[in-house]
């Protein structure tokens, strides 16, 4: 295989269209272990779609996702495996509590004990939450729920969707030191944000869409 094509992440060539608008024009992307890479641009610039391409949720017309090497739509099963994604929706099942969120969402693809799910629903400081619906979280509390699921699903690639949506300041904080963690252990993390990115440790790649 090309040399282009041996990053663990490789995007090559990406169009999408909507109706009559060519959303993504060509693009090319890379990211490997310990990279954050920060997706930016203006408001109807792709970021989303982007994203959405990167982590299999929506077909491109043209162009290609690589990961380590292989075709995406070849061995989607292994990649799904190593992939963690966060959308804007945070895909909680409102009536279940934060933690029965977590044993049914995350079980699905691996074993976990309870005594993990309430380490890290302490670590994101929402341990209080445990025995709660997801309904009556608040947009803050939810978010940080989405984003346990996302620590606990031990995913070697991230692909985060705004991730500091609703967060207040020390949310940020929490959040951006959690994905400096993840890519200081040998993780990736690709992200869109409005904001500039302060991850402690680690200098984001821009990958700026226009």
């Amino acid at each position: 295989m090309d040399a282009q094509y041996t990053q663990h992440l490789s995007a090559r060539g990406i169009h999408v269209w909507r109706g009559d608008r060519h959303v993504l024009k060509g693009v090319d992307l890379d990211a490997s272990p310990g990279e954050v890479v920060h997706v930016a641009g203006p408001n109807g610039t792709g970021k989303t779609t982007l994203l959405r391409v990167l982590a299999g949720l929506l077909p491109a017309e043209g162009g290609e996702v690589y990961w380590r090497g292989r075709s995406i739509r070849r061995d989607r099963d292994e990649y799904n495996a190593e992939l963690a994604y966060l959308g804007h929706e945070n895909a909680l099942k409102g009536d279940l509590t934060a933690f029965e969120n977590l044993h049914y969402g995350v079980g699905v693809r691996r074993d976990l004990s309870g005594t993990e799910i309430e380490s890290t629903l302490d670590h994101l400081g929402i341990l209080r939450c445990r025995d709660l619906p997801a309904r009556v979280l608040s947009a803050g509390q939810r978010r940080r729920l989405a984003m346990s699921r996302i620590l606990l699903l031990g995913a070697t690639l991230w692909i985060l969707d705004e991730p500091f949506t609703n967060l207040d300041v020390a949310g940020v904080g929490l959040f951006s030191t959690l994905i400096g963690d993840h890519a200081a252990a040998g993780g990736m993390a690709l992200l869109a944000a409005h904001q500039g990115l302060d991850i402690p440790g680690i200098q984001p790649r821009l990958a700026e869409l226009d």
